[in-house]
């Protein structure tokens, strides 16, 4: 209840980019307090995940977008994700699309984003993530799992993404505990295209041939035709990846309750939130039927609740993410849905 007062009252009025940065001062200040070791996940052995050879104390993790240069991992793990995938991160640092670029669609409880990957680059967050792994955690508490998202670095052409990716995995992998390969955002020109098969087998080739033995899962849009999408698991499963993390943000504007021309007027960017619960539940279900258990499914899309996650678990999800929830519910969220997420299943 204070946190929805505290939403609508002080951060509803502020640019979207610049609350999320506040909450995110926010959230690092209380941990070198000491508070969200307060906040910190009771493991339940019902909740316990082994997937792709990790441990995870729980399902529900955070979904890559919100910690782009892993600056918050520690905190966040303490309240209450169970991992926590950083990035995007590309191999060159780069500032990301013009601003205004993130914006809050209140009625439907979801984003819009046109960041462009915006952050420091390859060499600077695995340097941050090394210092990370090697630093005292503290008493009683211990990093969650961390994942690595990687994308095609904006100034680098569509036909050198390969060795653009093959740098960042060099970089990071042996810092991560998993990599995904992300060619599914809508915000880096032509990097969609590079969801067809053919585009996306030298990559993973060459960001497996880079991770040093970690798990390597890509991403996937929302957007892509059923048959794609199965072609992406089949090429998923015969190349060894660890698994496919669905669904990244959404070019739809189908469906939605803020005004339209407020939402014409936002103009380009992912759709995240709510509204992506009915395609992101629809895909989960076609990869769980192709998979068949052979690799990992990790459900990311419209997931408020936890009995919206013990639904993705059901329906053949390994692991479940979430980020734009975060927005709306606050900094208990995590904690609530993997502390409740065992009464579900």
């Amino acid at each position: 209840m204070f946190y929805r007062i505290l939403f609508k009252v002080f951060f509803t009025p502020l640019d979207a980019e610049f609350a999320h940065h506040i909450g995110m001062t926010g959230i690092r200040v209380a941990s070198k307090l000491g508070l969200t070791r307060l906040m910190r996940l009771k493991a339940d052995p019902k909740a316990h995940v082994n997937a792709f050879g990790l441990d995870f104390v729980a399902p529900f993790g955070l979904a890559a977008g919100f910690d782009k240069n892993a600056v918050a991992i520690k905190a966040l793990g303490e309240i209450g994700f169970s991992h926590v995938e950083i990035g995007t991160v590309t191999a060159i640092a780069q500032d990301g699309n013009p601003r205004p670029r993130l914006f809050r669609l209140i009625p439907d409880r979801a984003l819009i984003n046109r960041m462009g990957f915006n952050n420091q680059g390859a060499q600077v967050v695995a340097e941050r993530l090394s210092a990370l792994r090697a630093a005292k955690v503290g008493r009683g508490s211990k990093l969650p799992v961390i994942g690595v998202n990687i994308g095609k670095s904006r100034v680098v052409e569509v036909e050198d993404a390969v060795d653009d990716y093959r740098t960042s995995a060099r970089l990071l992998a042996p810092h991560a505990d998993y990599l995904a390969v992300n060619v599914s955002s809508p915000n880096t020109p032509g990097l969609r295209s590079l969801q067809s098969v053919e585009a996306l087998r030298p990559i993973l080739e060459a960001v497996l041939a880079e991770a040093a033995q970690k798990p390597v899962l890509v991403k996937i849009a929302p957007d892509l035709a059923d048959e794609d999408v199965l072609a992406v698991a089949d090429l998923a499963i015969e190349l060894g990846l660890a698994g496919v993390i669905a669904t990244n943000t959404t070019i739809s504007r189908a469906g939605l309750k803020t005004e339209a021309a407020k939402v014409e007027a936002i103009g380009a960017g992912g759709l995240s939130g709510a509204p992506l619960k009915t395609r992101s539940l629809e895909v989960l279900r076609l990869l769980a039927e192709r998979i068949a258990g052979r690799i990992a499914i990790v459900s990311v899309g419209g997931i408020e609740t936890a009995a919206e996650a013990a639904e993705r678990l059901k329906a053949g999800a390994t692991l479940v993410q979430g980020y734009s929830g975060f927005i709306y519910a606050g900094p208990f969220w995590a904690r609530r849905v993997n502390r409740d997420l065992p009464k579900h299943l």
